[in-house]
């Protein structure tokens, strides 16, 4: 008999205020593997992420985990079987970095049982995992937007799930810091088989770290499949409205989006129009 998929959609539709945002959408997340979702802005990435992680109720169509409804799943049991990180969560002012962390562990403790070094190791090896030993005792709010992200990704590995959801993880960090991330959460899809599903704004990324697409628009999901299918010009055409070439990433050799954008801005010492940047723009 063949293994339900992890985390799967089926005929699933999600609106709110009688506005529809995801439109039937079925699809299966492949196991152990990093799925990233892409899209224009308002097409349904972070209302599809919020409805597999349980806090958004379908119209109708459902959500199954392992072939089980989440509607099923007491909350608690679910948030030891899946993991969710949104978009710019807040910690309480004067809580320290290890306080936090620590926090994932709530699903797998009871309220009349004190810490059991199980939840004392989950804590110190994500702390470890993430590079945050040093900055255990400090306040979150005296790190940086780096490190905070950090922190928040390391309490969402405490949890010790099988899934792990992460929307927008690399949101307001600089480039060192989103590849930092990205590296972190790849390793850890490595070494532990963690299923990630995230959503990212950059094609580039989600080409470099996803091993599976899908591309949402207007809440219809247009194509899935690892990134060389599933990123081409004719798709990105499609969903972002936007010509562009896509050439082999020369360092990884995934695909890599250059757009072309509707001006061609002269560069200093270029032949051609005399016309400066601004003067096109008028």
């Amino acid at each position: 008999m063949k293994e339900p998929p992890i985390l799967s959609a089926r005929n699933l539709r999600v609106g709110y205020g009688g506005v529809p945002i995801l439109r039937d959408l079925s699809l299966e997340v492949p196991k152990n593997r990093i799925s990233i979702i892409i899209g224009p802005n308002a097409c349904g990435k972070s209302t599809l992420l919020k409805t597999f992680g349980g806090f958004i109720k379908p119209v109708s169509g459902g959500v199954f985990l392992k072939g089980e409804s989440i509607r099923e799943i007491p909350s608690k049991n679910l948030a030891r079987l899946l993991g969710f990180l949104p978009q710019s969560p807040m910690a309480p002012e004067g809580l320290v970095t290890a306080d936090l962390v620590g926090r994932g562990r709530f699903p797998h403790q009871r309220f009349w049982r004190a810490w059991t070094q199980e939840d004392y190791r989950a804590v110190a090896e994500a702390l470890e995992t993430l590079g945050l030993l040093a900055l255990a005792d400090k306040k979150v709010e005296e790190l940086s937007g780096g490190q905070r992200q950090r922190v928040w990704i390391a309490l969402a590995l405490a949890q010790e799930t099988d899934i792990l959801l992460l929307d927008e993880p690399t949101t307001f960090l600089d480039l060192a810091h989103q590849i930092a991330i990205l590296d972190q959460l790849t390793l850890l899809n490595r070494r532990c088989g963690t299923t990630m599903v995230m959503v990212l704004h950059d094609i580039n990324l989600a080409a470099r770290y996803g091993d599976y697409i899908f591309a949402l628009k207007k809440g219809a999901l247009i194509t899935e499949g690892p990134p060389e299918k599933a990123i081409t010009k004719e798709i990105i055409r499609e969903v972002f409205n936007l010509d562009c070439l896509v050439i082999p990433d020369p360092v990884y050799g995934s695909p890599l989006i250059i757009p072309k954008g509707q001006l061609k801005i002269q560069k200093e010492g270029q032949k051609g129009s005399e016309e400066t940047p601004s003067e096109a723009r008028t």
